[in-house]
């Protein structure tokens, strides 16, 4: 049985017994959190945050891309979200390569070179303050002013806000 078989297995349990809250589609808090895609992180936990209450972007080291952009673009317009929230976190694999070798391999393995940035990063603080800026800056966002950056520390739980 392959994983996705046995997730599939787990949803019909949890379908099974499961109750419509009835969550309005737009986050109740007015917020949206951009976090890493690291399977270490429980956003909702770390934040505790309920269903219905934010939206939550990730992506890998929960860098501020253009589709992240996109996303906040369509979370702030048409549902209504008003403050940012941006989680970097120690030990984070952006840390462990340099895009253009990265690129390189990539190349060498496929023939092809990715198009895109990878991402990766030399300091998370500085990660974090390029995030910042690209929101601040993003003028077809019309909420820019609360949006604030952090540094999750996996061993401890805790968040330090990058200034």
């Amino acid at each position: 049985m392959s994983v996705i078989d046995q997730l599939l297995e787990n949803n019909r349990r949890y379908a099974a017994n499961f109750v419509d809250h009835d969550n309005p589609t737009a986050p109740t808090r007015r917020l949206c959190v951009v976090t890493c895609m690291d399977s270490r992180i429980d956003v909702f936990a770390v934040l505790g945050l309920r269903i219905g209450e934010a939206h939550i972007l990730r992506n890998a080291g929960g860098i501020v891309t253009d589709d992240v952009l996109r996303s906040l673009l369509i979370s702030q317009r048409l549902l209504g979200t008003r403050e940012v929230m941006l989680i970097h976190h120690m030990s984070c694999g952006l840390l462990s390569f340099r895009d253009e070798e990265l690129a390189d391999a990539v190349q060498r393995d496929t023939g092809v070179r990715p198009p895109m940035p990878l991402g990766g990063i030399t300091s998370l603080d500085d990660s974090v303050r390029r995030s910042l800026a690209a929101v601040r800056y993003c003028h077809y966002l019309p909420h820019r002013e609360a949006v604030r950056g952090f540094v999750y520390e996996l061993s401890t739980g805790a968040l330090r806000e990058v200034v």
